[in-house]
């Protein structure tokens, strides 16, 4: 047992923030969530969400503490959730339990609840306070909020480049551009990503598995992440996909071309037809859509500089990491995006700085679009 006295809710919310970050990697499609149960200043247990089907965070922080729980504070980093599916109401859990007061960091954009678990625990005279740290909670759980408040998936993209913006030399040349500690840290961005979407030259020129590496993420639960299954998706609208392929032979592969060509394609591949854009390429709002119905909260586009342009003038992309190398390859190099010119300085494309750190000797540039200019 933790002794610790006379700290703000806030304090505790921090800790719950910090449980469900050990189900980063694990929790989809669900959210990651945290609990921390205290009475009278004391921590008298903890709980995380580790993985769909399993335990809930409140769920196992009151096993944790079994008769103890009578009484005490629970802190939840997410609305508890008031219905049941495939384990019991969180919500129904706590008031057995007799919790006296619970703090929640936000309310779940769930439909099926959005403050019905806590409406559940203010009618059992359970005094319920918040939000409290709602932002660090958010930023927990961009995927799960944005594909029920907007029917869509985050959309993360990961680029790499020189310090000059180049992505290879002349003669296609590029491994490797980073280090050994960035290409190890984008295993975590794959990791807590529900797919992860590339385009027909990727695989056709590097031949990627884009799968999580368990010895190379230095997780908590690494092996566990290793297992999730995600979807490995290829933009490819005449499919030309080579037939050996290495990400052909992982079962949640996903094809994505033209719908008039979908008939057609190699039998045993997964194929996802859809209608094509003004540039002749497959619609992504609608591959978006279908992977938000599918449960994919957070999506992550590695991919060449062609498809990383068209992504970003879209206007769908929510987030940009960029691992830059201090290396320089001069002129005639392949630049890190293939775009249209931009002729008016207010047509720029804006971006905000939210992280910026080493990574062994390459930099970690993360920025999200400025609010407005996506979807």
């Amino acid at each position: 047992m933790n002794t610790v006295t006379a700290q703000p809710d806030e304090y505790f919310m921090a800790l719950a923030l910090r449980e469900a970050e050990r189900g980063l990697y694990t929790t989809q499609p669900n959210p990651r969530v945290g609990c921390v149960l205290v009475r009278e200043g004391q921590i008298i247990a903890t709980g995380f969400h580790l993985q769909a089907g399993s335990g809930h965070a409140e769920a196992n922080a009151l096993a944790a503490a079994g008769a103890g729980a009578a009484g005490s504070t629970a802190y939840v980093t997410l609305e508890p959730c008031s219905f049941t599916g495939r384990t019991p109401s969180c919500a129904e859990s706590l008031i057995a339990a007799g919790i006296q007061r619970v703090v929640y960091a936000m309310t779940d954009p769930h439909p099926r609840n959005r403050g019905r678990g806590l409406e559940k625990l203010r009618a059992a005279g359970i005094r319920v306070e918040g939000p409290v740290l709602e932002a660090s909670a958010r930023q927990l759980n961009p995927g799960h909020i944005k594909r029920f408040e907007q029917g869509l998936p985050w959309v993360r993209m990961k680029l790499a480049m020189t310090l000059d913006g180049k992505i290879a030399l002349a003669n296609g040349a590029s491994q490797w551009i980073t280090g050994p500690d960035a290409r190890a840290d984008v295993q975590k961005l794959r990791a807590r990503s529900s797919a992860v979407i590339t385009g027909v030259g990727t695989v056709t020129d590097d031949d990627p598995s884009l799968t999580v590496r368990s010895d190379s993420l230095q997780a908590e639960y690494a092996s566990l992440a290793e297992e999730i299954p995600r979807r490995i998706v290829v933009m490819d609208r005449s499919l030309r996909t080579p037939p050996g392929a290495r990400l052909l032979q992982n079962p949640q592969h996903l094809i994505v071309c033209d719908q008039a060509l979908a008939e057609s394609a190699p039998a045993g591949w997964q194929i996802a037809g859809i209608g094509c854009n003004a540039e002749d390429q497959p619609d992504l709002g609608e591959l978006l859509r279908l992977l938000a119905a599918e449960e994919c909260n957070e999506v992550l586009f590695e991919c060449g500089p062609t498809l990383a342009g068209s992504v970003i003038r879209s206007g769908y992309l929510d987030e940009l990491v960029v691992y830059m190398a201090p290396k320089l390859m001069g002129n005639h190099a392949q630049s890190l995006l293939n775009m249209p010119a931009i002729d008016n300085m207010r047509d720029l494309i804006e971006l905000d700085w939210t992280d910026v750190r080493q990574v062994g000797r390459d930099i970690r540039l993360t920025a999200r679009v400025s609010t407005g200019q996506n979807h």
